[in-house]
């Protein structure tokens, strides 16, 4: 795929956008959990876990079979620091629970499964029940899902918990921020330090995906769309570059 200038620093815009990181600038942090959702970016999940497994935090992980399922067996089976192939018909929650036991020997006491969720709002329901079921008192959760999917996520989690007047501060935490750079041997996504990352058709159908999801109209998951979640500000750079990509012929052949 070739792609312009442009449309590399527009694709970029809204990855960065997307990708919301409150961690990466603290200096302190101190959480009752860690939150993990289902997905395929690999060294977003080995970041998260080893991070769970440095810091001793309890960590929930959860996701049943959806979208990202096969997506995850396959990352999952080609990467040389997994190497985990007994995968047959785990939920991602499980399938995260394997790496988690095995490659950073987190206990399994510590770890939390929710393997029934199908789509980030039952993500963030089925979570919020566990715990609740658990009689536990979580007032802060770290945040952890597909860079592209973090702000969606956070927004999804804050909405669903509120329903419930579960009072919890979300920080996000992407682990990396995507970025597209034009090398001499094509365009390559830069940001996660081990190999795992999206193919660039799904990157930029992810991307397109999740702003019109985030966007407030008909369409969208907001209180004028399906009301999934609450209304997003949007800011207009962010707009103007959604705009500008979609009239992109090469764009408009990709669709999520």
């Amino acid at each position: 795929m070739i792609l312009s200038e442009a449309v590399i620093h527009d694709l970029n815009i809204l990855a960065d956008w997307l990708s919301v990181d409150d961690l990466s600038s603290r200096e302190y942090a101190n959480h009752d959990i860690l939150i993990l959702t289902g997905h395929a970016i690999i060294p977003n999940i080995l970041g998260a876990l080893y991070f769970a497994s440095q810091t001793d935090i309890p960590v929930l992980l959860s996701g049943g079979i959806g979208h990202s399922t096969q997506l995850l067996k396959k990352a999952m089976k080609e990467s040389s620091f997994i190497n985990i192939t007994d995968i047959d018909d785990e939920s991602e929650a499980e399938l995260l629970s394997l790496i988690a036991t095995r490659l950073f020997h987190i206990p399994e006491e510590k770890i939390f499964i929710e393997n029934r969720s199908a789509n980030c709002g039952q993500n963030a329901d089925f979570s919020r029940d566990l715990l609740a079921e658990r009689q536990c008192s979580i007032k802060s959760a770290l945040l952890v899902q597909d860079p592209l999917m973090q702000r969606r996520t956070f927004e999804t989690f804050t909405y669903s918990w509120k329903q419930q007047n579960r009072d919890c501060q979300f920080t996000n935490w992407p682990v990396f921020k995507p970025k597209l750079l034009m090398t001499g041997s094509g365009v390559k996504i830069t940001g996660g330090q081990v190999p795992g990352l999206w193919n660039i058709e799904r990157y930029i159908s992810m991307i397109l995906g999740e702003i019109k999801r985030l966007y407030d109209d008909a369409s969208g998951y907001g209180p004028k769309g399906t009301g999934f979640i609450g209304h997003v500000d949007m800011p207009d750079n962010i707009v103007m570059a959604w705009q500008r990509l979609l009239a992109e012929p090469e764009l408009m052949k990709i669709t999520r």
